[in-house]
């Protein structure tokens, strides 16, 4: 097949998938993208721009046997703007994450003509494409609570039909290099989220400050993406643990990005929000034991790789003090002999995320689009 696919914010996980995507799919990808700038605005014009583009260009002679896009496309009104022959092509709109349910600072007010938009894209779309099961049903459950808030012609009555057009394809992750020999030294703790107030980094804190009370030794590598707005926890963060601090702040390059998570015993999330957690997986992929608050989308990720109740003992309660046991738990256990059968446990299961899997997934979905 060859895919026409839309991506208005190549960046970030959009970018990585559709890369990732690309490098093991059978099929031809011909990619149309717009840089990863001022979303809002990718959301409002990409329709326009893009049915712009393939007018203009050679774009228009080409034979394409399908759409797929992100949810940054306003799927509805490209198609109603696309050269014919685009319109009658079978299409896909893939949901890394909604402006329902993402979460916003307190005094930024939620623009839901954007949930709107995603809407009128479901409708358009022939397959709706989920990254967790946790983010279908939410998404699912908050648009049926947006619409009953219309004032009239809600149109709730399309929703059951639009869920049995739903599906979840996870995103695939790369495989890791072989861990060499542990480093000699205390346990190495590893944050890899963003520098965000969604992903909770009070609680991870927090938690750490409660081992230093206990004399629990540890080492703190702490990755991430940081935007212009950085809570203010991570200053204080980095003078509070100044002498425990192996690696600070965004990886240079991939490859230094993987050498950093091979050296980390534990990944830790304490997130509020996660449709996927993309990070985590790559940590527990490269051998990181993980800890993960009991919510979102983190127990279906876990039963991915554990299996039905394999789960538990990667889960906690949410809370601080709760983290901070698990934390001085496997402290104490980094040495013992289960220690590595379990890790290769867990990167023997986290196998069900490698692009190769993934991609032939998807690649077998968008063949049965025909």
């Amino acid at each position: 097949m060859n895919i026409l696919v839309l991506e208005p914010y190549f960046g970030g996980s959009h970018k990585a998938f559709i890369d990732g995507w690309r490098d093991h799919t059978i099929h031809q990808f011909t990619v149309l993208e717009l840089p990863a700038y001022k979303w809002k605005w990718r959301m409002r014009h990409a329709a326009v721009t893009f049915a712009q583009q393939l007018g203009q260009h050679p774009h228009d002679a080409q034979r394409f046997d399908a759409v797929w896009c992100s949810d940054m496309l306003n799927l509805a009104e490209f198609i109603g703007l696309a050269p014919p022959n685009i319109q009658q092509l079978p299409r896909v709109v893939y949901f890394h994450e909604n402006q329902l349910t993402y979460p916003v600072l307190r005094e930024e007010p939620r623009d839901l003509h954007f949930a709107y938009s995603h809407f009128t894209s479901t409708i358009a779309a022939d397959q709706i494409w989920f990254n967790s099961e946790f983010h279908r049903r939410e998404y699912f459950d908050a648009t049926r609570a947006y619409l009953a808030k219309m004032p009239d012609y809600q149109a709730i009555d399309l929703l059951s039909e639009l869920e049995g057009r739903s599906a979840v394809h996870y995103p695939g992750v790369s495989g890791s290099p072989p861990r060499t020999a542990r480093r000699a030294g205390p346990m190495r703790i590893c944050w890899n989220a963003r520098w965000e107030h969604d992903k909770n980094p009070e609680t991870f804190f927090a938690a750490l400050r409660i081992l230093n009370q206990q004399r629990v030794d540890f080492r703190l590598i702490v990755l991430g993406e940081s935007f212009q707005s950085v809570p203010p926890i991570f200053d204080e963060a980095r003078g509070e643990f100044a002498r425990q601090i192996e690696h600070w702040g965004y990886a240079a390059s991939t490859q230094e990005y993987r050498r950093l998570l091979n050296q980390a015993d534990v990944i830790v999330s304490s997130a509020d929000h996660e449709f996927f957690g993309i990070g985590i997986v790559e940590a527990i992929v490269a051998g990181a034991m993980p800890v993960l608050p009991n919510r979102l989308a983190y127990p279906e990720v876990m039963r991915q790789i554990c299996g039905d109740g394999g789960d538990r003992d990667y889960l906690y309660d949410g809370s601080v003090a709760a983290l901070a046991r698990r934390l001085a738990f496997l402290a104490g256990a980094l040495n013992a002999p289960e220690w590595q059968q379990r890790q290769l446990q867990l990167q023997a299961g986290a196998s069900c995320f490698l692009w190769p899997r993934v991609a032939k997934q998807m690649d077998d979905a968008m063949l049965a689009l025909n």
